[in-house]
């Protein structure tokens, strides 16, 4: 039985969690209006850069503490000894990858983006900086969220949040048409929290630097270490890879695109976080590992939610972007936003059929497979991007999520998938197909007539696909 409190602590996390994610779609308006779409490319390609820092730094601490917090708590001397020496060995980190990239940064940034008005110095260093401190608070978060206290993480992270929009915000309006608000900003909004997460730390850990105890963690790190990497070659990767072969100004087009569809994202997100507590209860509790109607239920109502919510956008988005935005550089995005929203599509079959490798603690093929992954998205980029431009990527983009999904059910050998096809695969694959043979051909010449009679067929293949359950709950029918 889950707990009122368990549930409240779930949505207090999810909403928390969402915030780092939300901040990127609050700060589009103020990117639009300050920036142009060249400068907006360089901007999330440093943002980029410094999640890969986030990354390196981090190696996995923000997952691996949960663990070693809940094996050690009953040793408040071993935990003590722990924690802190896994932030010494961040700071550490930060400051080996700091001083490597110091030095070498401005080099790689022009053998790598030469004439794309993307250089090291000083927005690069500062990126450095900012994903150093990121890493800090993002496992301090980690760990209160083991020692679940709900409220710390809540408020901190809304702290957190409230600084990176209104420094980047206040900056944006002091030096418009340049990336001092938004990089600077950042910056100062992660060195605040990263600076007060180390005095928690050591004020109530001590300063120790155990490193026995910390190899005992590293196999576990290395792996998850590899996944946040792969993750992020597969989710940002192509802002970079973009620059080999278009122009800033167009991966700032692409950036702002995704951005748009940020709200998706955010709703799918928290209804999955809000049954996941009920479907691993409902799992761990049987015998023999499998789909069950009850589980499947919530997968079915989350599909039919991001329909409908890819459908309305197609049609939504382009007349907001039409009315708000006034740069026609921005407005280029228009044309991108029917296929990127097709990728939402993939992602609730991906949710359903990754659920078994977490309950059952599978992770052994998942190296391979996201190294699979991450091989067709980069070649496939390489390959498109010369004939097709922005779509290139976009393709490459589908097509990984596609392998994604058939590599998860393929692999998935400990777990017996009992569900109904149609509605978890069949129905969304229908509409991708619709809307990939109207959209280049005749929305082309009756874009809002098109994207209205998507809303329409999507609305009347959900009837029909819920046409018994629609009747239950009918009280007409109900009566007869």
């Amino acid at each position: 039985m889950i707990s009122k409190g368990f549930i409240k602590s779930s949505l207090i996390y999810t909403l928390a969690g969402t915030l780092p994610l939300a901040s990127g779609f609050i700060l589009l308006p103020f990117y639009i209006l300050h920036l142009s779409t060249d400068l907006y490319g360089a901007l999330s390609v440093y943002l980029v850069f410094s999640l890969l820092v986030q990354i390196l730094v981090t190696f996995s601490f923000d997952t691996s503490v949960y663990i070693h917090f809940h094996e050690l708590k009953g040793d408040p001397e071993k935990l003590s000894r722990f924690i802190s020496s896994a932030f010494v060995f961040m700071l550490l980190a930060g400051l080996g990858v700091g001083l490597i990239l110091t030095v070498s940064g401005d080099f790689v940034f022009r053998m790598v983006l030469s004439n794309k008005n993307v250089s090291f110095y000083p927005f690069g260093l500062v990126s450095v900086g900012a994903g150093i401190f990121q890493a800090i608070f993002k496992v301090h978060s980690s760990l209160l969220q083991s020692r679940e206290k709900p409220e710390l993480f809540f408020w901190s992270n809304v702290f957190s949040f409230s600084l990176i929009a209104s420094l980047t915000i206040v900056g944006l309006i002091l030096y418009p048409g340049t990336l001092i608000g938004p990089v600077t900003g950042r910056f100062i909004a992660s060195l605040i929290p990263g600076l007060w997460a180390l005095f928690r730390i050591f004020r109530e850990f001590g300063f120790h630097y155990d490193f026995a105890w910390l190899r005992s963690s590293f196999s576990f790190n290395a792996y998850t270490f590899l996944y946040q990497l792969q993750q992020w070659v597969i989710n940002q990767f192509d802002r970079i890879l973009m620059l080999f072969f278009l122009l800033l100004g167009d991966v700032g087009v692409y950036d702002f695109a995704i951005k748009c569809l940020i709200p998706i994202e955010l709703l799918m997100n928290s209804l999955h976080n809000s049954f996941y507590p009920k479907v691993v209860s409902t799992l761990i509790a049987q015998e023999e590992k499998g789909s069950v109607p009850e589980v499947n239920r919530y997968y079915h109502g989350l599909t039919a939610v991001v329909m409908l919510m890819v459908c309305g956008s197609i049609l939504a988005l382009p007349w907001g972007i039409e009315l708000f935005v006034r740069k026609p550089s921005y407005q280029q995005a228009i044309d991108y936003i029917p296929y990127l929203a097709l990728i939402y599509l993939f992602r609730t079959m991906r949710l359903f059929f990754s659920v078994p490798y977490g309950i059952l603690k599978y992770s052994k093929p998942l190296p391979v497979i996201y190294f699979i992954i991450s091989s067709v998205k980069i070649l496939g980029m390489i390959v498109l991007i010369r004939y097709l431009q922005v779509y290139g990527v976009i393709v490459a983009s589908l097509l990984s999520v596609m392998v994604e999904v058939i590599l998860l059910r393929m692999n998935m050998k400990r777990f017996v998938f009992r569900f109904n096809f149609f509605k978890i695969v069949m129905a969304p694959l229908i509409m991708f197909v619709t809307i990939v043979l109207l959209e280049p051909t005749v929305a082309k010449f009756y874009p809002t007539g098109m994207h209205v009679l998507y809303v329409l067929s999507c609305g009347g293949l959900l009837w029909w696909a819920y046409r018994k359950e629609l009747k239950l709950i009918n009280p007409l029918q109900a009566k007869r």
